[in-house]
């Protein structure tokens, strides 16, 4: 099989999710996926969540944070630090988030509660290969230098254009396997 270049699937990726964005097919999806993830076993045993606030082209978890809430799971989202490096940040309510020059959300309180030893990451992605629970970020390394350090239970929630039967990229021996997916179908 011929490989496809990582950043030529990203940015392939990337266009495809955004106008996937702009679809009813998209919101139908992700509510799917808010169902399947809130009764899923996975986060049955978990406690402490670490979640993404997703940016258009992502799986929208504006709705998922709150229903984490009210079955009283502790929410925690990630803060990138220098030298490509992350951490999990408490989350709630009354957080104040700061933009980021990548337009991500995070909490930039210096006083706030940081847990890395988390039940259960939610990670983001752009594609995931399920033969082999493959996940092609957007290229900073983040999270697999986080799940490297830190590992625990992951689960990436995946719309249908994001899922390939075949991992058509690379995979790295620093790429971090998803040991649980939520699949619309």
């Amino acid at each position: 099989m011929n490989l496809i270049n990582k950043q030529d699937l990203r940015n392939l990726q990337i266009k495809k999710l955004t106008s996937f964005a702009k679809t009813k097919q998209k919101m139908l999806e992700d509510r799917i996926l808010k169902d399947k993830f809130l009764n899923s076993p996975v986060l049955n045993k978990a406690d402490s969540i670490g979640i993404f606030i997703s940016m258009p082209l992502e799986v929208n978890t504006a709705p998922i944070i709150p229903a984490l809430w009210k079955i009283n799971k502790r929410v925690y989202i990630p803060r990138c630090l220098p030298k490509k490096r992350m951490e999990f940040t408490f989350y709630d309510k009354n957080t104040d988030l700061v933009k980021t020059k990548f337009g991500v959300l995070e909490n930039h309180d210096p006083n706030v509660e940081v847990k890395n030893n988390l039940d259960l990451i939610i990670v983001p992605g752009l594609a995931y290969g399920l033969d082999k629970n493959s996940r092609l970020g957007f290229g900073g390394g983040y999270y697999d230098r986080f799940l490297e350090r830190n590992p625990t239970q992951t689960l990436s929630l995946a719309n249908s254009i994001q899922t390939f039967s075949q991992t058509t990229w690379l995979v790295e021996n620093y790429d971090i396997p998803i040991k649980n997916f939520i699949l619309t179908n």
